[in-house]
């Protein structure tokens, strides 16, 4: 095939790039150019497509014997990845960017223009596996090494993206082994660090940088009752589960710690309470995708409407939890996938990405609009 090989600079998909030119594929890399600030530069292990990561992957390019080049797809990340954020936290939710980015920039923007260039699929350095059912469609799986396993971030793909992904450490127990080609090659970045945080806050403070894109504004925190117990000086800082930072001048009646339940951006509010009121009995979003066949394909469900067992992982290192999903129509007439977890899940938050699994499976994803506590008011 001809593969066009995501090359961020980092280990992974350098090592990712060397099997896919191992096995025989015509492989060109890529580097993603995704700030528009010339000096951007790693600090640490922050961060990721930095100057410093584009010369890393070069350099890995350069061992490997493969054409390599460095698209500016700064514009369309600026619209699709850093300004849904400031929207999202806007709006009172908790996006996920990274999610974002494999779903508008690697696996559609560059997706699109590498299958407009010839090239037959897109190789990354993703921990996650492509199997075929009986049918011969394409599905997304968990990697073999749960402890490395990333397909929680790519739940976003569609079918016709699975057709064209390629994941050459799906099947890789560790990272250390992965440290070890990379080493075993002469990749020079054998022993970077990973990448953390979120790539465009070079900085690490998220609460300064939306502040200064949102800007400031003060209001009230609120009980569950509605009584205002302190305030803030902008809600966009605040994210359920928060504990730290509140400054309440009203102490709780029991004296115990509250927590962020939830962040209200059209009433500039924020609601407080007991650590046990962020228990989510039930979780909802009416973005939701299938990665593959859906649930009526698959043949788990009859009818669209019905309902089956899965797991839902909500966060890209927590465990999955048993489940209940189905299809269900919102009050406006809209469907969206409905998530019944066995047992409450801890500080959700809308914005959140909610991954469908059943067996290793990646079935689809939602963005979370709405969760139904578990623990009522008067509780």
């Amino acid at each position: 095939m001809r593969i066009l090989a995501a090359m961020s600079g980092g280990v992974d998909s350098a090592v990712a790039a060397a099997r896919a030119v191992e096995a025989g594929h015509d492989v060109v890399g890529v580097h993603l150019a995704l700030s528009r600030n010339a000096g951007t530069l790693r600090t640490g292990s922050r961060g990721c497509c930095t100057i410093e990561d584009s010369m890393d992957a070069q350099r890995a390019a350069n061992a490997l014997g493969i054409p390599y080049y460095v698209w500016d797809f700064s514009e369309r990340f600026k619209a699709d990845v850093v300004d849904d954020f400031i929207a999202e936290y806007a709006a009172g939710r908790t996006p996920n960017p990274c999610m974002r980015c494999n779903e508008r920039i690697k696996f559609a923007a560059l997706l699109e223009k590498a299958l407009a260039l010839g090239f037959d699929a897109v190789a990354t350095g993703h921990y996650a596996k492509i199997e075929t059912d009986a049918s011969g469609r394409r599905e997304l799986h968990r990697a073999s090494a749960e402890a490395k396993d990333q397909s929680y971030v790519l739940g976003v793909l569609t079918a016709e993206q699975l057709e064209h992904a390629y994941f050459p450490l799906g099947d890789t127990p560790s990272k250390e082994l992965v440290r070890q080609e990379a080493e075993r090659r002469g990749l020079s970045v054998a022993r970077k660090p990973d990448s953390y945080d979120i790539c465009f806050i070079s900085d690490g403070d998220t609460k300064g940088w939306l502040a200064e894109k949102v800007g400031t504004q003060s209001g009230d925190i609120v009980d569950r009752t509605g009584a205002v117990v302190g305030s803030h000086e902008g809600a966009h800082a605040y994210t359920v589960g928060q504990r730290r930072g509140l400054r309440l001048g009203t102490p709780a009646p029991d004296g115990r710690p509250r927590f962020v339940l939830e962040v209200r951006p059209k009433e500039n509010t924020v609601v407080v309470g007991p650590k046990e009121a962020l228990a989510v009995a039930e979780i909802a979003g009416s973005r939701f995708s299938w990665a593959g066949a859906d649930p009526v394909a698959s043949g788990l469900v009859e009818h669209e409407g019905d309902a089956f067992d899965c797991e839902v992982q909500i966060r890209a290192h927590a465990d999955p939890v048993p489940a209940v999903a189905r299809i269900a129509t919102t009050d406006a007439g809209a469907p969206e996938l409905v998530v019944t977890p066995a047992s409450p899940l801890d500080g959700v938050a809308p914005g959140q990405t909610a991954v469908v699994y059943v067996g290793t499976r990646v079935l689809g994803q939602c963005t979370i609009d709405r969760t139904t506590s578990a623990v009522p008011v008067d509780a």
